[in-house]
């Protein structure tokens, strides 16, 4: 027979409920289910603690107080060390290839770990050197592919991938639907999405995807709504991926477990520009810097349709930065200042849940621009 000796009943809004106090024992071999709910019902001033079920990032979260609000529980069984200095500490591990040196082209991978605060190291080489791949996060918690480029040669429509737990050189993928640079990338872990870029005489308002466990060439997802454009960029949830391209002001978005065309999401109301970076946690989505330069963060909701909001600022104004992203912490790095056109190597962080300026993490190896990025532990997965 069981027996539950209840202080104190109360509900999620603490009118009416049961609230179980002291030291408790769950021995069922079934489950307990918690508060489910989406992030728009997120209840507010809760006590510290509490823990509910979020049905649009399908993760378990729980309330760090008012100031933080809710933040969602992270899983540790795919936090990466292996570094040195700073980067022997676990958490999710970011990866950046390619880029430029103005006016070289490189091919270097970089890693670092996102949790910890530091420089970052070496991972290996891609197979070709390119800037202005695929921006965004083609990743699963296993593979990060990078797609496409501007090379020395001209534009490409390869893809190559690396395991991001191992260091070492990248691996052919397959290929692209078309040659082109600055696609907007994103995944969900299971499929990769590239929307958009330039071909070298026109914008594309193409959409390919991929099975990212799978190597192979890209299949034809659908077609941008708006007008086609490059310097494209993108935040994902698990289910969602919201794209932006050039200056336009307008976002839109796709669901990745389907095909077919864009849909309109909201208007970027903070000074829009291209050239910018990204990051995401499971609920929101973040777009820092753009072409002038500028050092503006905004970010959206990306479960609910709407405008952006203002997050704060860069640490220094630049262009054609790269970002990603772990559950919880936005990284931007490198970039580009104009008009001189002077690279950069300046790493930001910013905490993706509250709002305020970026500080600094720490450097890249050297200066570069437009490097692709990815992690194991972006908002998608």
């Amino acid at each position: 027979m069981s027996e539950i000796r209840v202080n104190n009943l109360s509900n999620e809004s603490l009118s009416g409920g049961p609230t179980i106090s002291g030291i408790t024992t769950f021995s069922s071999p079934y489950s307990f289910t918690p508060p489910v709910g989406d992030t728009a019902s997120r209840p507010q001033s809760c006590p510290p603690g509490s823990l509910r079920f979020n049905t649009d990032s399908a993760k378990l979260e729980y309330y760090r107080g008012d100031t933080i609000g809710w933040v969602e529980v992270e899983a540790t069984n795919d936090e990466l060390g292996g570094g040195t200095g700073s980067n022997e500490g676990l958490g999710t591990r970011a990866v950046y290839a390619g880029g430029g040196i103005f006016p070289a082209f490189v091919n270097e991978i970089k890693f670092l770990t996102v949790s910890t605060m530091g420089d970052s190291q070496d991972f290996g080489d891609m197979g070709y050197s390119g800037q202005f791949m695929s921006s965004g996060h083609v990743s699963s918690r296993s593979r990060a592919t990078f797609s496409g480029g501007y090379t020395p040669i001209g534009r490409k429509n390869h893809i190559e991938f690396v395991t991001i737990a191992s260091t070492g050189n990248a691996t052919d993928f397959g290929d692209m639907t078309r040659n082109g640079e600055h696609q907007a990338g994103g995944s969900n872990g299971i499929r990769g999405i590239l929307g958009g870029g330039y071909n070298g005489s026109s914008y594309e308002n193409v959409i390919d995807y991929i099975t990212i466990a799978q190597t192979g060439n890209a299949v034809d997802f659908g077609d941008l709504d708006g007008v086609g454009n490059h310097n494209g960029n993108a935040v994902c949830n698990s289910t969602r991926m919201v794209m932006r391209f050039g200056s336009l002001d307008t976002m839109e978005y796709i669901t990745m477990t389907t095909t077919g065309n864009t849909q309109d999401f909201g208007t970027l109301d903070v000074n829009p520009q291209h050239s910018f970076a990204s990051g995401d946690s499971s609920t929101r989505g973040v777009f820092a810097g753009g072409n002038g330069p500028i050092n503006t963060i905004a970010f959206i909701t990306t479960a609910t349709l709407g405008n952006s909001q203002d997050f704060g600022d860069l640490s220094q104004a630049r262009a054609h930065g790269g970002g990603t992203s772990s559950p919880t912490r936005a990284v931007f790095i490198g970039g580009r200042l104009h008009p001189a056109a002077t690279e950069v190597n300046t790493i930001d962080k910013i905490e993706i849940s509250t709002t305020g300026n970026a500080i600094d993490f720490g450097d890249t190896e050297t200066a570069r621009t437009s490097a692709a990025c990815a992690s194991n532990g972006h908002g998608g997965l």
